[in-house]
């Protein structure tokens, strides 16, 4: 009998509030950077944000149509997209900025492979752990394999000079991992060898270095390497419960680079104050929670493994933004997903809610 089920309406309707959500902060925290650098132009990251916007609910509408179950067999193309999207930066269309390689170029359109890799990753890892969920507790059949894809996946991200991204995605993988039934002892393994990478990655990288210092006592480099991570802390402050209003931030003045983006929980926060930020954290919650549950309905462990791996992410993701904001983690570099400006990664997180979506109509 066909299955007329219909697609998650809860989270359907959650996701679409906070991407329009994001405009709106994307249009706030952006307007001084846009009409100082853009020619009086206060909507360019606006415009840019609402074009992505509507491409990825495009994209979002496309994938919850496609039976979920089609990507398991396309395996062999996913991984093919992580290695191409991977090594596309070191061919001529990749483009450096911030000291990072981390962008392609095609004509005047700007993409961030990583965005991609990390989705690809998930339906990979989902396809490899229900194929050989049988030996999962195996350390030779299903340890070794599953470490040696995280540490691909992740690495291939690494070399774009990109530590915070392959820290979420590994995690993520990792979580995907202990959903399967993963041995515990593994777990701890694999959590003492990431945190060896990390330790590893940051001792030989100079600004990594300088990054820890800053996060350890902000304050004693508020003019230095501390101004992101201080700037941002008199923007929640300043916020207090109910905010300055929409629209009135100070930091967002030149005070806060990249407002917009790596740190725009912090201008929620100023502009909204604690009550905004509590209001948005529930809106993640409530993804997460209709994510799991998606999950733990899905009609095969293909689908339950995908729609773990595509809810973690979104959450670590969204964990680590706020962790960063709030000084609670050295500072990185990592959007907030659906609200932050960025096409690349609106439009994949949208497309990835889309198969979501797809599961949800497919569960039992």
């Amino acid at each position: 009998m066909e299955n007329r089920k219909t697609i998650d309406w809860l989270l359907f309707l959650t996701t679409l509030i906070i991407v329009l959500f994001g405009f709106v902060m994307v249009y706030s925290s952006s307007y001084p950077d846009g009409y100082y650098n853009f020619q009086g132009n206060g909507f360019f990251f606006l415009k840019k944000q609402i074009i992505a916007g509507v491409l990825g609910f495009v994209a979002m509408i496309v994938t919850s149509f496609i039976d979920y179950r089609i990507y398991r067999k396309l395996n062999k193309i996913f991984l093919g997209v992580i290695l191409l999207a991977g090594f596309s930066l070191f061919t001529a269309a990749g483009t450096t900025a911030n000291g990072a390689q981390r962008w392609v170029s095609i004509g005047a359109l700007s993409i961030q492979p990583s965005d991609i890799i990390k989705v690809t990753a998930i339906v990979y890892m989902a396809y490899f752990l229900e194929k050989n969920n049988d030996f999962i507790k195996k350390f030779g059949r299903g340890y070794i394999p599953v470490l040696a894809m995280i540490g691909m996946f992740a690495g291939i991200i690494v070399i774009q000079n990109d530590l915070s991204t392959s820290f979420v995605l590994a995690l993520t993988l990792g979580v995907m991992y202990l959903c399967a039934g993963a041995n515990i002892l593994h777990v701890f393994l694999t959590i003492m060898i990431g945190a060896s990478g990390i330790a590893y990655f940051i001792v030989n990288e100079p600004f990594r270095k300088l990054r820890l210092i800053s996060f350890l006592d902000p304050f004693e480099y508020k003019l230095s390497i501390g101004w992101q991570v201080v700037q941002s802390i008199y923007a929640l402050g300043t916020g207090g419960l109910f905010g300055l209003g929409l629209g009135k931030s100070r930091q967002k003045f030149f005070y806060i680079p990249e407002s917009y983006n790596d740190f725009i929980f912090s201008i929620i926060g100023e502009e909204l104050g604690f009550i905004g930020c509590f209001i948005v954290i529930l809106f993640y919650i409530v993804i997460i929670w209709r994510g799991f549950r998606i999950a733990i309905n899905a009609n095969d462990l293909f689908g339950s493994f995908l729609a773990v791996g595509i809810t973690a992410l979104i959450g670590i993701q969204a964990l680590v933004h706020i962790a960063v904001v709030t000084s609670s983690m050295p500072p990185t570099g990592i959007a907030l997903p659906f609200i932050s400006a960025g096409g690349t990664s609106l439009m994949i997180f949208m497309a990835a809610m889309g198969i979501l979506l797809n599961i949800s109509k497919n569960s039992i």
